[in-house]
């Protein structure tokens, strides 16, 4: 039985020791009233930038919409306007010039 002892690895088992009392602290200090505290400020402070950047969002969807309503009134026009000159080309190919008699 001391041969298991003298085989005990001593700076392992405080290392672990450690650990284990570092956690327990760790875990009452987490859940201490401060630390909820800083919980509670940190989450409404996320919530606080979460309702900003969704107001940013709104902004930006709406001047994409925007946008998009212009480009396809500008895009009509062109369509329009390509129209009116593709009738106006044809109307003139239709009109034949006469030769005028020289006197």
């Amino acid at each position: 039985m001391m041969d298991m002892f003298c085989k005990l690895d001593l700076k392992k088992t405080g290392i672990f020791a450690a650990g284990v009392l570092f956690g327990t602290a760790g875990i009452k200090v987490l859940s201490s009233k401060d630390a909820k505290k800083v919980y509670v400020t940190c989450t409404a402070a996320v919530l606080r930038a979460k309702e900003c950047i969704m107001r940013t969002v709104s902004i930006v969807q709406e001047n994409a919409e925007d946008i998009y309503a212009e480009a396809v009134e500008v895009n009509e026009k062109k369509a329009e306007e390509e129209m009116e000159f593709e009738d106006e080309s044809e109307s003139d190919d239709d009109v034949q010039e006469t030769p005028v008699a020289e006197v």
